[in-house]
């Protein structure tokens, strides 16, 4: 039954006249169209979410370097790290450039462009906590996510209705991995490459899961279970992360992996 006759029968029973017809036939017509609108925008497919992540991931990357009104060398060079250790090809990192080109702008419109992508990825809650991610991961590696940066992440958590205590947990957990690929680089002598477990402390373990080291074994099993699910790089390819953002996925899950390894370790010992 369509929101027009709804409307109709509703307005001849609450108004009993000709105008209650008209009126209900109205707002049935307006009914309708925010339907089918809701209808469109739940329409997007991988392929566009894919699209629009990547976009959105870059424009706002240097919408958040432009916070404190310039962009430094080091955020800069933040971008390029962020872009090399996704594996991104040539012609992704050149439009991944324009994109956070295109964030610096003044007339950059932040609101506009998280409420489009908030919508392409509804029910998709992965989606926007690996975004997220991705962007405390430049904004620490830029300036130590400090000063404007800080706030202009908070304005993109809060935006995505993401809470500040899950934002905290996320930066937690990467000022942690950033601490493992530093030591990694230092004993090595390499650049960044994947995360050792050797690097990894057991706390950090237990805050890497978001489980108390007080908890049971099934507890943690639980734990490591739902970590694992919310950063799936299969799960997250299926709900539309772009194949240029699957490095970070499998960065993230392979950091769970660790961890739980780690603490399974030390319980058996």
């Amino acid at each position: 039954m369509t929101g027009k006759l709804v409307g109709a029968i509703l307005g001849l029973l609450l108004i009993r006249s000709p105008w209650g017809l008209l009126i209900g036939l109205f707002l049935g017509h307006l009914y309708d169209q925010g339907v089918a609108a809701t209808r469109r925008r739940s329409r997007s497919g991988p392929i566009e979410i894919g699209e629009q992540f990547f976009r959105a991931t870059f424009e706002v990357m240097g919408h958040v370097a432009k916070a404190d009104g310039r962009v430094s060398e080091s955020e800069i060079a933040a971008a390029r790290q962020v872009m090399g250790e996704l594996r991104l090809d040539g012609i992704q990192i050149h439009a991944a450039i324009a994109h956070f080109t295109r964030g610096k702008n003044s007339d950059f419109d932040l609101d506009v462009t998280m409420h489009d992508f908030a919508q392409a990825c509804a029910h998709r809650p992965d989606l926007m906590r690996v975004f997220l991610e991705i962007q405390v991961r430049a904004a620490l590696e830029g300036v130590d996510m400090q000063g404007p940066a800080r706030v202009a992440v908070q304005k993109v958590a809060e935006l995505l209705d993401i809470s500040r205590l899950e934002l905290a947990h996320m930066e937690a957990v990467l000022r942690i991995r950033r601490e493992q690929m530093r030591t990694q680089g230092r004993t090595s002598g390499s650049g960044p490459g994947p995360v050792r477990p050797q690097g990894m402390q057991l706390d950090a373990a237990y805050q890497i899961l978001e489980v108390d080291p007080k908890a049971s074994d099934e507890e943690v099993a639980k734990a490591y279970r739902r970590q694992l699910s919310k950063h799936h790089p299969d799960k997250l390819k299926a709900n539309g992360l772009p194949d240029s953002m699957l490095e970070h996925a499998k960065q993230r899950t392979q950091q769970i992996i660790e961890a739980h390894e780690l603490i399974k370790s030390a319980r058996q010992g």
